[in-house]
C-alpha cells in the first residue's frame, strides 16, 4: 500500500528506504540493548512522513537519523521512573480506587471500537502486516517471509498504516495521546 500521494511514495522509496540498513546499524549500535529496533524504525518513518506533510525536507537522510535518535530519547523519557520521597509517610496518603470511572470506561470502549474500525478500513495487506507486527509481535523479517513480501514493503506498510489509523482516529474525534 503506497502512500496516497505518488510523489510521497517516490520520495520515500528514493530518499528514505535506501538508508534503512545504515539506520538500523546506527540504532543497533546505540540502543539495541534497550529498545525494539523495528518499532523505533517504524516510529521514525511515521514521524518523517508526518514532517514531510508539513513542509519539504532538505536532507531526508539527516532528518531520518536525527528523528530516529530523538524517537529513541523519547522512549527513554517515557520510561523514566521518578523516585518518591517520604516513603515512610505512605500510610498518610489518601487511598484512591484505581479502577476507571464509568465515563472513562465508556470512552475507552468507544476508542477501542474506533480503533477496530480504523484497522478494518485499511487495505488487506496493510491490515495483515500491522496485525502480525503489533498484535502478534512478529519481526519484520518473519512478516516478510510469511506474506512473501520484501522487508522494505513491511516497513512501508507499517509506517503508512500507523499514519492512516492516526488520521482515522483524529477524524473521528480521538485526540492524539503520548503514552
Amino acid at each position: 500500500m503506497p502512500p496516497s500521494d505518488p510523489e510521497t511514495a517516490r520520495w520515500f522509496a528514493e530518499e528514505v528506504q535506501p538508508h534503512e540498513s545504515e539506520l538500523r546499524a546506527y540504532l543497533r549500535a546505540r540502543f539495541s540493548a534497550h529498545l525494539d529496533i523495528d518499532d523505533l524504525v517504524q516510529e521514525t518513518y511515521a514521524r518523517l512522513l508526518q514532517a514531510r506533510e508539513q513542509a519539504p525536507l532538505r536532507s531526508a537522510k539527516a532528518y531520518l537519523f536525527t528523528t530516529a535518535r530523538n524517537a529513541a530519547f523519547d522512549v527513554f523519557r517515557r520510561r523514566k521512573i521518578v523516585a518518591i520521597d517520604g516513603i515512610a509517610e505512605l500510610e498518610l496518603l489518601p487511598v484512591l480506587e484505581e479502577r476507571p470511572g464509568v465515563a472513562e470506561s465508556v470512552c475507552h470502549d468507544q476508542e477501542l471500537q474506533l480503533l477496530a474500525e480504523a484497522i478494518q478500513a485499511l487495505p488487506e495487506r496493510c491490515r495483515r502486516v500491522l496485525t502480525l507486527r503489533k498484535l502478534h509481535g512478529c519481526s519484520h523479517r518473519e512478516i516478510a517471509q510469511q506474506l512473501g513480501i520484501a522487508e522494505n514493503t513491511v516497513n512501508a506498510q507499517v509506517a503508512i498504516g500507523v499514519l492512516r489509523i492516526r488520521d482515522y482516529l483524529r477524524a473521528h474525534g480521538v485526540p492524539h495521546r503520548v503514552t
